[in-house]
This record gives C-alpha cells, sequence and structure tokens, in this order.
C-alpha cells in the first residue's frame, strides 16, 4: 500500500517520542570510537515542511514539538532532542522538521553509515535530493525495508541501529514487523533494534508489545506514550510506543526522567500516562 505519506502526522506526539529515543540511542552507539551503520526500513522523505503542504493540513506537530518548542524547562535528554530539531530552523522559527534519517545524519561521524529504504516513489525522490550530497556515506534504496533488512545484516563493523516504523495501514505489517525482528536477531544477535508502533484500539497494535517480549533477546526495553483517552468508537492513535532490543542499560533511567515530562506537556486529557518496562536477562 503506498497511500500513507508521513508528512501528515510530521511532528506530532509520536514522532517526539520515536526520534528522541532515537537520539539517545544514536548517542551511546557514537561513544566508542568504533564504525557503526544506522539502518532505516521506512525512511520517509528525510524532512518536512510544517508550514506548507500535508504536515499544515492537520498541524499534528503543533500537539507534538511546538509544545517543547519554547519550553526553558526541559529535561537535559529532551532538550538535546529539541535542539537537533532546531539546528535545522536556524531563524528561531518551526517550519521543517527532520525525519528519521537527517537526526541520524547529523550524529553520525565520517567512518559511519546510513542505509535507508521508502518504496513510496514520491518519498524516495524527495529523499535522494535531501541527501544528495553526501556521497558513499549514505545508500538510498526504493525498496520493501522488510524485505531489503535480510541482505544487510550483520552490517560489516558488527555494530548498528536498526530502525523500524512502517505505516501500519495494512494490519500485516505488525507480524512483518515482529518476523523481521526475529530474523534479524538470528543474523545479528548483538545489534540495537527500535520498533514503533502505534497506540490504537485494533487487536494486532494492543497484542504486539506482549508478542515482542517472546523474541529470544537477552534484553528489551518498551516505552509508551499515550496523550489521550481512547476514542469509543475505536477510531484515530490515542499514543505510540517504542520498543528496543538490546537497549543501552542507561536508557531506562534516562526515560523514568523524561516520560513523566511529556505526558505533562504533551497529554492533551486527564487519561494521559505512561508505560516503561525493561527486562534484562
Amino acid at each position: 500500500m503506498l497511500s500513507y505519506r508521513h508528512a501528515f502526522h510530521a511532528g506530532n506526539h509520536a514522532d517526539v517520542l520515536k526520534h528522541f529515543v532515537e537520539v539517545q540511542l544514536l548517542r551511546y552507539l557514537a561513544q566508542k570510537d568504533k564504525p557503526f551503520w544506522y539502518i532505516d526500513t521506512h525512511a520517509g522523505a528525510g524532512c518536512y515542511e510544517l508550514d506548507s503542504g500535508y504536515a499544515a493540513q492537520n498541524a499534528e506537530y503543533e500537539s507534538g514539538i511546538a509544545r517543547l518548542w519554547q519550553r526553558d524547562d526541559l529535561p537535559a535528554p529532551l532538550a538535546d532532542y529539541v535542539e537537533r530539531v532546531k539546528s535545522i530552523n536556524p531563524d528561531g522559527l518551526l517550519k521543517l522538521y527532520p525525519g528519521s534519517p537527517l537526526l541520524a545524519l547529523e550524529l553520525l561521524s565520517e567512518q559511519d553509515r546510513m542505509r535507508l529504504f521508502e518504496l513510496h516513489p514520491t518519498d524516495h525522490e524527495i529523499l535522494c535530493e535531501n541527501f544528495s550530497v553526501h556521497g558513499n556515506q549514505v545508500l538510498i534504496q526504493q525498496a520493501d525495508g522488510f524485505g531489503a533488512l535480510k541482505s544487510l545484516l550483520p552490517p560489516p563493523p558488527r555494530r548498528a541501529l536498526v530502525l523500524i516504523d512502517p505505516p501500519y495501514e495494512d494490519k500485516q505489517d505488525y507480524q512483518r514487523v515482529a518476523s523481521a525482528l526475529g530474523e534479524g536477531l538470528k543474523r545479528f544477535a548483538n545489534g540495537v533494534y527500535a520498533l514503533w508502533y502505534p497506540q490504537l484500539q485494533r487487536a494486532e497494535a494492543r497484542q504486539l508489545p506482549e508478542q515482542l517480549k517472546q523474541l529470544p533477546v537477552k534484553s528489551w526495553l518498551h516505552v509508551a506514550l499515550s496523550v489521550q483517552t481512547p476514542n469509543q468508537e475505536g477510531f484515530g492513535m490515542h499514543g505510540s510506543g517504542m520498543f528496543i532490543l538490546n537497549p543501552p542499560w542507561l536508557l531506562h533511567g534516562v526515560l523514568q526522567e523524561v516520560m513523566p515530562y511529556l505526558v505533562k506537556v504533551l497529554g492533551q486529557d486527564e487519561h494521559a500516562t505512561f508505560i516503561l518496562e525493561y527486562r534484562e536477562s
């Protein structure tokens, strides 16, 4: 299905959670003076205009990144993410929002590499334009990231962050992400895998975290942010989650600090809340 365009949702509360966690994971991998790869199975367009086009239609960023933009009480780890967004808005006005690949690029060294997949022809073309000056460091393919992932694992440096965040328009995506993670662990057991998923009323979304907890991995972390009461008719996304395999051990403590703040600032009603679970065997 190729109807999904992430530009409609750029900078919303789900992007805040996903990209904040992504920045923390990349900071962790960058601590060692050893190369690593960033692999993005559903890369999107790479950067989004918030004041025009698709993003301006629903203006979902107003209940996401815009609520953090002028805050002077941000926890330090969250401020780090917000500064990444401000770096592409040098005039101080919130006009552009970086997608996952652009955030990653700013945190990679010259020795690191990016491998990006995007199936939508229009978004693929925009993605290529946005990264056209980065040469061999960034390889972009118009392909199904689920299928292409197998050929990349294990990556040559044996260190990588794999981000998986499909649109979930097709309910088969829920099974595909579980299968992709299972296959990934067989090929590259020590990789850091970060899966984003939407909180919806549909059964597949509610059951996914429990399915992922059964994967054969030494440690995992599950964090989710619900910003409002689920719709009684079952429509709409009331929150989102990130499920990380082989997370850095410091991440749990960072999230303990940041998630109550995100609930306070991004919550839309009294039922806003968060989930934070961690297992290390």
